[in-house]
């Protein structure tokens, strides 16, 4: 497991761009799917098909989404330092001294400039006035253009049980949603596991792809700030504890059904959990839920420390019964 998120996190694949992610993803699981197809926006679509059915049986959607935030260059000046537009949420603060990679192999890294010579430099300037600096000297000789993609370049580390690397969010809930595929020998539930593109621009693989699968339950798997550092946002959430069953986010309410069919699989199969009310962000099951005439929806999420910076951490453990709960949850009827 720790190999296979190694190598899904140093992929590239930025929101638009994450053809390298869906392959690695495909390879993995086309010989554990019935089905296996992708669509019209790059979404990569897997159906696990029911081994015996009842009348409590559901189409269920599991969604989990490939790309990472990133950087698309807007302008290169005259001496060669590059401008940029976020591609998904760049929080400044993670951002000073981050190196990065472009697309063609390119490396960078990240300066601001400060408009004002009495500016405090300990104070983080708006986020157009940070560039990178790809050691250019002119636009001529620069190797990058406008258009070109960036993605933040750290390697993987290997803390033990906490692992840290760029693009966790959400390398970490596709690698779950893979482990879970392999472990469902059998449901009796129609499920089709949905690797969506685009989320960190407005969750539009899960919107779209919702609309064509036409599920009557929706699961997304993603990940959660973690509320366990000095002077965090208060969040009752911590590494180490279980994955999260959250109940609503910033674009979510979750479904009490589905909150409570997770709650009831945890507790029987004495899988540890967190429950989770966040402020912050939202996931794919917030498009999911508006799909056709509304689709009851919720969301497994893994404690992340650092979101959106070049070094996120995870605890494996998280992950691993997050695997478990929702490979149980599978496996139990749900009524709707």
């Amino acid at each position: 497991m720790k190999k296979l998120l190694q190598t899904l996190t140093e992929a590239f694949g930025p929101s638009g761009y994450e053809d390298e992610v869906r392959e690695i993803v495909r390879s993995e699981v086309e010989s554990l799917a019935d089905e296996i197809r992708v669509d019209a926006l790059g979404n990569l679509i897997a159906r696990k098909r029911p081994g015996k059915t009842s009348k409590n049986s559901k189409k269920v959607m599991i969604a989990a989404h490939l790309d990472e935030i990133g950087m698309m260059v807007s302008h290169v000046d005259g001496n060669g330092f590059v401008r940029f537009a976020p591609l998904g949420s760049v929080p400044r603060a993670y951002i000073p001294g981050s190196r990065v990679r472009f697309s063609n192999g390119t490396p960078g890294v990240i300066a601001a400039s400060f408009a004002e010579r009495s500016q405090d430099i300990n104070e983080l300037p708006a986020l157009d006035k940070f560039y990178i600096d790809v050691g250019a000297t002119s636009r001529d000789d620069c190797p990058v253009e406008v258009g070109e993609i960036a993605v933040f370049d750290c390697p993987y580390h290997d803390l033990g049980d906490r692992l840290v690397a760029k693009s966790v969010d959400n390398r970490v809930g596709v690698l779950i949603g893979i482990e879970t595929l392999r472990d469902l020998k059998s449901t009796s539930h129609d499920v089709t596991f949905v690797f969506t593109t685009q989320q960190q621009v407005g969750m539009r693989g899960a919107m779209t792809s919702a609309y064509g699968v036409d599920p009557d339950v929706g699961i997304a798997l993603d990940v959660t700030p973690a509320g366990d550092t000095p002077h965090s946002h208060g969040m009752e959430i911590s590494l180490g504890k279980g994955p999260c069953i959250r109940i609503q986010d910033a674009g979510m309410i979750a479904d009490t059904r589905v909150v409570n069919w997770m709650v009831r699989a945890a507790q029987k199969n004495r899988i540890p959990y967190q429950r989770e009310v966040s402020l912050l962000g939202t996931s794919d099951a917030s498009a999911i839920q508006f799909a056709r005439a509304g689709v009851p929806s919720g969301c497994i999420s893994v404690p992340v420390r650092y979101i959106h910076s070049s070094s996120e951490m995870v605890d494996l453990s998280d992950v691993r019964n997050a695997v478990k709960l929702l490979t149980v949850i599978l496996r139990t009827q749900i009524e709707l």
